[in-house]
Formats: structure tokens, sequence, C-alpha cells
């Protein structure tokens, strides 16, 4: 089963959580692209450089990490000769230049340019960070000579520049948690000290051995085993609450104890899968709101219970514990136990997994159809119940019920007193259903009295609300296993129709056609420029 593993990130998720993290501390920095086609382009800009440059980050995020838009008359040829070497070394690099605002002011700047790799020892971004330096650039000791003013210049500017470089870098200790290793500046896992943070690639995290992944195949297989009795669940629930007699002290039929007994076996071991599951849930990873896998038992169990916990804790209440114990069961209890079908939210939970499987899809629709004509059918035979009991001369004699029962030789008397089998009014009920479903019925099982008639129209709507949703997926999962066939004769007869318009040789023809022919058997029509990811 497909599940999302979380364990990839995409490049503009990472930028989004630089982003929200840095641009508070209003560091004056960029994020250029250094992967882009067309130079290094501008992937972000903080709100510090917008307010220190005067530009807009709509008009920035147009741009190269060159700067050419805050270049000016006295900006430096040599130092955006060195700029851009850098960019293309990606080097590392740190300057004072002249550059110049939106309004024209021209402003000193210590810039700072830092190429951040991923773990493969790629460089996949250029940081880029500006400082204003113009009251500081520039400024004589006072009370010294020329040639001491000037030594003292030179000192106190590397000083300075030391010091600025140390203030305009603080954007970068973040991000790589003061880089030990001068030569390989990599990004570290544990740069945010936020777990729910994404990695930026694929990254290894070290887990407990008692942490189950969501995306393993022990966890797959147990899923598939919870879906198979949650499918039980639905089915049996509702047999057991409508076919079972309303009070115990008078039984409808003897068949029904003997079912409620029959199944009570494998209703116990659905429970404690149920609570088992519950414990497994406590203990699995999730996939997290920024894409990332889970793996703290803390966070797992506050997600858990926030989330899933209550329903699954309804749905695994040890009903039928009753029957070990001799306990009288009323058909509250039975009523009780309608509350597992709860689970079946988790269902619709985990169908987007199944939704490349066009078979396994298939299957779950025709499932999804015969499992609604079930309780439908287990709705018909209370009504008929009902009718039976009311004890109403006008309908009492007219039921489906009683009709069914004259129809076998075994008729009701003295209100709901003997009649069918619950195997044939189950077989009956269902065989009504699902005729309603698919068609109008055939007659030999048709509603008679008022109630009946309700519930038969309420049936046959739902009926063409079942034809346009399941099998209006079917055709389309039909249509998409046979998309490649339709696709390969369209090509085909566009390229007969290209050769009889042209009037193209034979020879030629034939060299077409063979052509065509052999390319589709190699890449089965498949286009690899267009599936590959784009690469610079």
């Amino acid at each position: 089963m497909p599940v999302m593993k979380g364990l990839l990130a995409p490049q503009n998720t990472f930028l989004d959580t630089i982003a929200k993290r840095f641009d508070g501390t209003h560091s004056n920095f960029l994020l250029g692209n250094a992967q882009g086609s067309r130079g290094y382009p501008i992937v972000y800009c903080s709100d510090g450089f917008c307010e220190l440059t005067g530009f807009a980050r709509t008009e920035v995020m147009k741009k190269t990490c060159t700067c050419q838009f805050l270049h000016g008359q006295e900006t430096s040829e040599r130092v955006t000769q060195q700029v851009e070497k850098t960019l293309e070394g990606q080097r590392e690099f740190q300057t004072e230049v002249r550059y110049y605002r939106k309004n024209g002011t021209a402003f000193w700047c210590l810039l700072d340019i830092v190429p951040i790799k991923n773990e493969k020892g790629e460089v996949v971004l250029f940081l880029l960070s500006f400082k204003n330096i113009t009251d500081s650039h520039g400024k004589s000791h006072p009370g010294s000579t020329t040639e001491e003013d000037g030594t003292h210049n030179r000192k106190s500017g590397r000083t300075h520049l030391s010091q600025a470089r140390e203030r305009g870098r603080s954007v970068l200790y973040h991000l790589t948690c003061q880089f030990t290793n001068r030569s390989k500046r990599k990004l570290p896992n544990n740069v945010f000290s936020q777990p729910t943070l994404p990695e930026y690639k694929v990254a290894s995290v070290q887990k407990s051995r008692f942490i189950l992944l969501h995306y393993s195949v022990c966890k797959a297989l147990w899923d598939w085993l919870i879906l198979l009795a949650t499918f039980y669940v639905a089915v049996t629930v509702p047999y057991n609450v409508c076919f079972s007699a309303p009070d115990d002290s008078e039984p409808e039929n003897p068949d029904c104890d003997s079912t409620s007994r029959t199944t009570i076996v494998s209703d116990i071991a659905v429970e404690m899968l149920f609570i088992l599951d519950i414990i497994l849930n406590f203990r699995t990873t999730y996939v997290g709101p920024a894409g990332q896998v889970v793996y703290d038992a803390r966070s797992i169990c506050l997600h858990y219970c926030t989330t899933w916990f209550v329903l699954d804790l309804i749905a695994a209440l040890p009903f039928d514990l009753l029957y070990l114990f001799n306990i009288s069961v009323t058909s509250l209890v039975h009523l009780l136990k309608t509350v597992r079908l709860l689970r079946l939210l988790r269902l619709l939970q985990k169908l987007d997994g199944y939704s490349q499987y066009s078979a396994v899809v298939l299957t779950l629709l025709m499932s999804v159809f015969a499992l609604l004509a079930h309780w439908l059918a287990c709705v018909w035979y209370v009504i008929g119940r009902k009718e039976l009991a009311s004890n109403d001369p006008l309908t009492w004699d007219i039921g489906w019920l009683q009709e069914l029962g004259k129809r076998l030789e075994t008729p009701y008397t003295n209100g709901t007193v003997g009649g069918p089998s619950l195997r044939s009014a189950y077989i009956a009920s269902l065989y009504f259903t699902l005729s309603s479903l698919t068609s109008v019925g055939f007659g030999n099982v048709c509603a008679n009295t008022d109630a009946e008639k309700i519930f038969s129209i309420c049936t046959m709507l739902i009926g063409a609300l079942m034809h346009a949703v399941v099998f209006g997926n079917v055709t389309a999962i039909i249509q998409r296993m046979y998309s490649r066939r339709s696709l390969y004769h369209t090509r085909m007869k566009d390229l007969k129709d290209f050769i009889r318009v042209h009037r193209l040789p034979q020879q030629l023809k034939q060299r077409m056609l063979e052509y065509f022919q052999t390319t589709w058997s190699v890449n089965n029509g498949i286009n690899a420029n267009e599936v590959r990811p784009y690469k610079p």
C-alpha cells in the first residue's frame, strides 16, 4: 500500500522554513538558487533587505544573485567581477562594496556570500548577507597623524570587518550551527530546534526499536488485517442488531440465539484485534504537517489522542465478553455495538493509498455497493417485523414477510410467531434490496404497506446515486486500464492519415510504420523528456 513516507521535503518548503524562522531577526539576506539554469536567481529575500534597499520583494525576486540592480556609478567593477567568479566557483567570499538604494542614495555594504551544501556535498543555495556600514566606513581616529591615522584605519577596518561579518552571518549560524569544518559546509540534520520542521533531503533518523514505521511491510500487512476485520464488523453488527430478538424473554425465532452464539468467538477475536491496534497506534510514526516523519513517542501519543483514539476506543469496547459470563444480552447491547461502524471512517482515510491500483479500487467499490445492499436488507427485515408486531388488521396480512411465509408455507400466526427461517428471510431481503438498487425490482418480493413503499422509494433513490458514483468510477477505471492501447491506435491512425495525405512512397511509408512500432515497443509511448524531472 503506497503511503506518504515523509522523508522528502521540497525546496520551497525549506525556503518557507527559513523565512518563518529568520525574518523576525531583521537580518538583511538573500537566498539564491545555486542550480539555476539562467544565472543564479534569487528565490527569497528577507524583509530587512527590502527595508535596507527600498526594493519590494516582487522586484527583487526577478533578479539574480549578482545584485546588478544595486549597482551605481561608484560601484567597483573589480568587486562585481569577483562576485560573479565567486558564484561560478561556488566559493565563500566577503568584501566591502558601495551599493545604491532604489531612490538613488548610496551606502557602503559589507557583503558576505556563503554557499550552502546538502548532505551529498552539492551546493544548492547561496546565502548573501548584507550589512550597512556607511556610518563606520572611512572614519579617521581623532588626534592622530596622517600615517598613524591610516594605520589605525586599516586596523580598525579589519576589526570592524571581522565584527560586522560575525553579525552579518548570524542567519548562517542559525542555519548551519556554526560550521566547525570550514571546507565542508554541509547542512546538518539538527539545524532546527523544532522537531516538526522537514529535512531538506532524505535523512536517516535514529529511532527506538519499539517505534513502528507507518510505511513498513509489517504495518501494511497489519492494515490489511484491520481492513478485513472492519468489513467483518460492518457485515455482522447490522445483522446481529436487526435479526436478533428484541427481548430475550420472547425470542422471535429459535435461530436467533444460535446465530449470535456462532459468531461470538470471531467477534471477540475482532475486538482483541481492535484493542491491539490501539496499542500499536501509540507506537506508530506518522507524517507531520510539514511532510516529515515524527519519531518522538510523546508526539505520537499526543497526535493519536487528538485524532483517532476516541473513535477507536469506542469501536473496541468488548460487548461480546458479556456472552462469556452468561450475562443476559438485550437489544440495547446490540444497538450499542453499532458504534463499531465508526471504524469505517478509518477506511475512508486509507482509500487514497489504494487509488493507483485499479483492481483494488474496483474491488473496494463493489464491496461498498454490496455492503450498502446488506445494510438496506437488514433495515428491510426490521420494517417487515415491525409491521407484523403492530397487529394492524389492515397491514398485518399484506406485509412482505407474511407474503413470503405464505409462499414458503410457513405463515405467521398470533403476531410474530412462526414464519420463515432467518436464512430465508435474509436472502429474500438481500434479493429485494439488490434488485431495487440495480433496477426497479421484479415484483416477487414487493412493498405493500406504506412504510415498505417509502423505504422502497428511498432505496431506489440511493440506487440511482450509487449508479452515478460506483459505476461511474468503474467506467473511469476501465478506461484508464486501456488508455495506453487507445493512445497507440490514435497515434497509428494519425500517422496513416499523414502518409495518405502527403502520398508518401511505399518504401518510406513502411519505414515510418516500422519505426513507430519499434519505438512504441521500446518506450510504450512514454516521452522520457516529459516524465523525468527537470535538471538544469
